[in-house]
């Protein structure tokens, strides 16, 4: 047994190696290992947790029992030189640091007007989801402690209280994380969850500061303390609340108004006094009694919510704290859990005890609760299942009762059990009950040519329904551009529907994005009042809408980057768009030179693989067509067009035939129609039918879907699709004869005319189509390495860097079922025309992909 370390003689760093120092013998070193070790842990096993759509603190409390006295620490060597006894207050210190700026934090998550707006129904849930586990709690402490060795060792008040909180309170900040990680936090059920939870929090906080004042000298230091001085706690700790509601809450107001967008700079001194505000009000807490994380968390609730103060202060701090000090205390939790305290079937069968009715209690006080105010019973047991979230504040819990002991080894160890059970089964469970409905989709006008152009009994054009995705404002002018330019002054009405698309993470500032959103578990539409827009973007777009016959329905849609195309393909199916409208992932733009005067230089911006993926899962899945716009500084400046332009804006319109070139054809005849809109179509003849040559496209199941291009793989007949594609072309310039501008290519080198369009500047936006049914030209560049694949060979070719394409290109998809597999291609080129003809040269197999100019099965 290793002999007691003097704490005081522990030196802050060593000499070095080459000095014979062990730096695990002292405590910064150690630290650092300690930290890196909690960190690598956690996050693999987070890594592996991801599947099971698991909160990252099941993580972080598995990963401190693994490294703990449970798992690894059995090893008492290993447990000695990582993480000895004379570490623990430095460990815990460092953690707990973390933990008060973490409560900070939640503090500014919750916001007080939004609970006392959730009205008697989430208020009558919570009250019910609180008290009947509290008092099964109650029940439980008095097994517990006849049961279990030296449990009657704390006095009744502490224990039943502790025990009471413990099983009665929710993790509102975990809670939220499972229903934006389910799509359910804007659903009805989510709503009331989140409202019913945040109650439960600040009671829960109420329970706790009550517990903490009772606690008192549980631990046997000093003779039993007069009741008067736990009342003497509780009112200084709601005198320090109402002073913080009174004076600070105020102050900080001023403080935030000082620090708005109003102001280019934010002082400095503002920010550190804050920061130095979370430190006092903890300090403060604990000088009263109750512990300091309860100041941190009073002080981030009198932070004004959504403004800029309080996202930059979650920019400054929140990365560092929950990313690196935070695992650290949930770590710290499990490294004190060791699961080995409960020994026998009478310990374990206490677990199962404390498991099932932290379970029954609340679930049952939830759906009895719900049942009253007349939630549907499996909505109602979905609420229940959710309220049953414990995690983080439940270890704060446990942590503070073991920390003041009122709670022995054994005893927190099932506590942290049960908190570990609870809270993994919530995902899975309300994934078995619970599946929002989707509404019934309305018939779609899924393609621009279902829209009724000229019906003599309809005095105006059907509306144009498209829906605009933007990441931020730097697509804002582009779109804009765009839409405008689909828009005849005439007679045709554009119904925009506007999706600011953000990512959902685990950060703090994804809550309080989400919490924005309040409708149907996708993104809700809400209509302007009185022209104010608080969103920046949809402020830009509502001036747009100003100019004429466009309606503007702005949203934001808050997702993971892997299920962001469901809420843009459920929004496009539910609105009954014609188009959805893509940015492409990678943003040009034009800035000065500070050197050159005058000088500007071109900055390439790229979002990266995530947001590629959601383009790529929007074309596979969307109900609709859709445009990828590949932004090159389109619509900036006088380029934009509008009723009152006096520069026209040049779009050109490449055209190799098939379905997706039609789409685009089609999409250039609305804009013909606008005055200050000059199309040009520039059509690719091909010239391998008189060269004797046939190409044919073989799938090729080996190929990188991202590396390699895909075509259809549906049956479609190419004498059809030529005659299709000669009247859409005669259509076409039938109707706008002289307006448009025309152009025939034959070229044997497509990919250098492209780019020489792409480079000549002649043009503001080049419209092309992916491709999906290609003529003999485009399926030639079947084995051409791809860059970006899901834009088609032609698209690519445009989008690619290096090549020196100035112009924005818009790539088409158009929507047809048919169309919708897609497989990598192998080209075959065949020698001779009537070579590869036989007797079902008009179709194209399924098994084969859509072959060119004859579709032979080869």
């Amino acid at each position: 047994m290793m002999a007691p370390v003097n704490i005081t003689s522990i030196k802050t760093s060593s000499s070095g190696a080459w000095q014979g120092d062990d730096p695990l013998n002292y405590a910064f070193p150690l630290l650092i290992v300690q930290t890196t070790l909690i960190l690598v842990v956690t996050r693999i096993l987070a890594f592996l947790f991801k599947p099971l759509r698991q909160p990252k603190v099941i993580a972080e409390i598995v990963g401190g029992i693994l490294l703990g006295p449970s798992a690894l620490g059995r090893n008492k060597t290993y447990m000695n030189k990582l993480f000895p006894t004379w570490s623990t207050p430095i460990l815990e210190s460092v953690a707990s640091i973390g933990l008060l700026f973490f409560l900070f934090l939640v503090g500014l998550e919750l916001d007080l007007n939004s609970i006392r707006r959730s009205g008697h129904r989430a208020f009558s849930i919570a009250a019910a989801g609180i008290s009947l586990p509290f008092v099964c709690g109650i029940g439980v402490a008095f097994v517990l402690r006849k049961t279990i060795d030296g449990a009657d060792k704390v006095g009744y008040g502490q224990f039943l209280v502790f025990m009471g909180v413990a099983l009665s309170i929710t993790a509102f900040p975990v809670l939220a994380r499972i229903l934006a990680e389910l799509k359910l936090l804007t659903t009805p059920v989510g709503e009331t969850a989140m409202a019913a939870a945040a109650f439960n929090d600040v009671a829960a906080w109420i329970l706790l500061a009550l517990a903490v004042a009772l606690a008192g000298n549980a631990d046997g230091s000093g003779g039993h303390k007069s009741p008067v001085v736990s009342v003497w706690v509780l009112l200084s700790g709601l005198a320090f609340v109402i002073f913080m509601m009174m004076v600070i809450r105020p102050a900080m107001k001023l403080v935030a108004q000082r620090c708005s967008r109003e102001h280019d700079t934010v002082d400095e001194a503002y920010i550190c006094l804050t920061l130095a505000g979370v430190m006092v009000s903890g300090f403060m807490t604990d000088l009263i009694g109750i512990h300091s994380i309860f100041g941190a968390f009073v002080f981030g609730l009198t932070i004004p919510k959504g403004g800029d103060f309080a996202e930059r202060l979650i920019e400054r701090i929140e990365d560092f704290v929950s990313g690196l000090l935070l695992p650290l205390y949930f770590a710290s939790s499990g490294l004190k859990t060791d699961v080995a305290k409960i020994r026998g079937g009478k310990a374990w069968g206490l677990l199962v005890l404390v498991i099932s009715t932290a379970c029954a209690g609340k679930i049952l006080g939830t759906l009895v609760a719900a049942l009253m105010c007349m939630v549907p019973v499996r909505e109602a047991v979905t609420l229940g299942v959710l309220m049953n979230t414990k995690g983080l504040v439940e270890l704060i819990v446990l942590n503070i009762g073991k920390e003041k002991k009122v709670l022995n080894d054994e005893i927190f160890a099932i506590l942290v059990l049960m908190a570990l059970f609870t809270t993994f089964i919530t995902t899975p469970m309300v994934m078995a009950i619970y599946k929002p409905a989707r509404g019934i989709a309305m018939k779609t006008h899924r393609k621009l040519g279902d829209l009724t152009t000229n019906s003599a009994s309809n005095d105006k054009k059907d509306e144009l329904r498209i829906l605009a995705c933007v990441h931020g404002p730097g697509n804002v002018p582009s779109i804009i551009s765009l839409i405008e330019s689909t828009r005849s002054t005439k007679n045709s009405f554009v119904k925009l529907f506007i999706m600011h698309l953000v990512e959902f993470t685990e950060r703090s500032s994804s809550i309080i994005l989400v919490q924005r959103v309040r409708k149907n578990g996708f993104p809700f539409f809400k209509r302007s009042r009185n022209g104010e827009w608080r969103d920046r973007l949809a402020g830009a777009f509502q001036a747009y809408s100003q100019l004429g016959r466009v309606s503007v329905r702005p949203t934001t849609a808050i997702s993971s980057l892997p299920t962001m195309h469901e809420d843009i393909c459920h929004v496009a199916e539910e609105k009954r768009v014609t188009m959805i409208i893509l940015p492409f992932h990678k943003h040009w733009r034009v800035e000065a030179d500070d050197e050159d005067n005058g000088g500007a230089h071109e900055v390439l911006e790229n979002l990266g693989h995530g947001w590629r993926g959601v383009n790529q899962k929007v074309l596979k899945h969307a109900p609709c067509s859709v445009g990828v716009l590949v932004d090159r500084g389109f619509g900036n400046g006088s380029q934009t067009p509008g009723p009152d332009s006096t520069m026209g804006q040049r779009v050109c319109i490449l055209f190799f035939g098939g379905p997706d070139d039609r789409e685009a054809l089609e999409l250039g005849g609305r804009m013909v129609e606008h005055p200050v809109v000059r199309v040009t179509i520039i059509r690719f003849v091909e010239e391998d039918e008189l060269n004797g040559k046939n190409i044919v496209l073989h799938p090729s199941p080996n190929a990188n879907c991202d590396q390699s291009y895909s075509f259809s793989t549906a049956k479609m007949n190419r004498q059809i699709e030529k005659e299709l594609d000669e009247k859409a072309m005669g259509e076409f310039r039938g109707r706008w004869g002289e307006m448009v501008g025309y152009v025939e290519k034959a070229s044997e080198n497509v990919v250098e005319e492209a780019l020489g369009i792409g480079r000549s500047g002649d043009f503001d936006l080049i419209v092309v189509g992916k491709g999906r049914f290609p003529s003999s030209m485009v399926a030639n560049l079947a084995e051409r390495p791809a860059e970006h694949a899901e834009l088609g060979p032609i698209g690519d070719v445009l989008a690619s860097s290096g090549h020196g394409v100035v112009t924005s290109v818009l790539v088409i998809q158009q929507h047809d079922v048919a169309l919708t597999d897609e497989a990598p291609a192998l080209r075959v080129l065949h020698g001779g025309y009537d070579n590869a003809r036989g007797d079902n040269d008009s179709t194209s197999s399924a098994k084969e992909i859509s072959s060119v100019d004859n579709n032979d099965i080869v």
